[in-house]
């Protein structure tokens, strides 16, 4: 009976995603065609830039504290490992299933990286909510549980873009040189090879036309004074936009980050938050504002995902081992090994003795891969098909190993 109903409990917040995602792909229908592809674009775009760093921002900023913070120190840690763990799986099922080059790096990133936003915080409030939860109070249940899920989706947000996107943009950049050897020809690689020349050009001629001995008596003396500093200060610069340019800094400062720093800020200077946070505050329509507006993310997130899955639907060709190996890897093997790092830490006073921490600990290795994968994928314009197939599948099968996997966790800690 017990744990009949801790699977009650676990299956109504899944239950939830899966009738949002339903209405997500109906709405995507040809035939109503309300969430049509532009639509979607531009409601993705209003979720990226708006709604999830309010989310992220009014959270953090609620409940972070210096006490939560050395409380949660393990948390990033642990999401590094579900990564690091998810790469050696992707790897494994890559040299198992031998998939085209193009699909190499999607592989590793749909098994390292889950879905740390929108799943957890749809999943755990509403687990909050049931009266089988092993969690105590609803009340103390949700503020906490929306602490710890901020914390996972401002972490994982960072993680994925300085990862997983340089992983799939390194598998994607190597089809060109592939294909420049074997069938498209030299003339492929003329524009990128004549760029690169007149770039290095570019950078060294100051350097060269001041050593040139040919020119050495048409220049000022002082130009070579000056030769030494701008050498050094020029490669200090060129050092940075390599490191900027292979990094992608620009993606590593995506808004999600950013409402992340913004809400440790405000959470952790006290006459920021004393002036902000809470209904005596003087600025707390500031608060106000932002909440309202984190509050349209879950459900357009879950829109759109259905919106996507639709895609899977209509495509073909997709290797099924691959997509096989992807499921085993993220819902059988990285949930057993999550279950090992989780007790282990516990064992060695790492973890405290927090059933609701451990809990999300946990559902971070079992979830789904993440959505942002797919956007990824559309802005490097590769393999978004074969990328919609296996959110299709994965997301399907969420929605019984996670019901599963929930129950056993909440068996498991409480």
């Amino acid at each position: 009976m017990r744990l009949f109903s801790l699977f009650v409990a676990a299956s109504v917040p899944v239950v939830k995603v899966l009738l949002l995602t339903a209405l997500g792909s109906l709405l995507a229908l040809d035939h109503i065609n309300v969430l049509s592809p532009d639509a979607r674009k531009h409601l993705n775009t209003i979720v990226f830039y708006v709604f999830s760093p309010a989310l992220i921002t009014s959270n953090l900023a609620k409940t972070i504290t210096y006490e939560s913070i050395i409380k949660l120190w393990f948390m990033p840690l642990n999401i590094l490992i579900s990564f690091v763990v998810g790469s050696l799986l992707g790897w494994v099922v890559n040299l198992l299933t031998r998939p085209p080059p193009h699909l190499r790096g999607l592989v590793v990133g749909c098994c390292a990286a889950g879905n740390l936003g929108a799943i957890p915080i749809i999943i755990v409030p509403a687990v909050c909510k049931e009266k089988g939860s092993p969690f105590g109070d609803r009340y103390a249940c949700n503020s906490y549980g929306l602490t710890y899920v901020s914390l996972s989706m401002a972490i994982g947000a960072i993680y994925l873009w300085v990862y997983v996107y340089n992983v799939l943009r390194l598998s994607i950049q190597a089809i060109p040189e592939e294909l420049s050897v074997s069938s498209i020809g030299k003339c492929t690689m003329e524009p990128n090879i004549a760029e690169q020349g007149s770039l290095i050009e570019a950078r060294h001629s100051p350097i060269r036309f001041v050593r040139s001995e040919d020119h050495a008596d048409a220049l000022p003396s002082t130009r070579f004074d000056e030769e030494p500093e701008l050498g050094f200060t020029y490669k200090i610069k060129q050092h940075a936009m390599e490191l900027s340019g292979k990094l992608n800094l620009k993606k590593l400062f995506a808004p999600s980050t950013n409402g992340a720093i913004v809400g440790f800020i405000v959470g952790l200077i006290p006459p920021l938050r004393k002036s902000m946070i809470g209904d005596s505050a003087p600025f707390h329509v500031i608060e106000d504002t932002i909440i309202l507006l984190g509050d349209g993310a879950i459900p357009l997130l879950t829109l759109i995902i259905g919106a996507n899955l639709l895609k899977g639907l209509r495509s073909s060709g997709t290797p099924k081992f691959m997509v096989f190996g992807i499921i085993v890897a993220r819902y059988i093997v990285l949930p057993s090994v999550g279950i090992g790092v989780v007790k282990a830490a516990v064992h060695l006073n790492l973890v405290q003795a927090d059933p609701l921490y451990q809990f999300v600990l946990l559902l971070q290795f079992a979830l789904p891969p993440a959505m942002n994968i797919g956007t990824m994928m559309q802005l490097f314009g590769k393999g978004e098909s074969e990328c919609s197939v296996i959110m299709l599948c994965c997301y399907v099968c969420a929605l019984v190993s996670l019901s599963l996997w929930c129950t056993f966790f909440m068996w498991l800690v409480g």
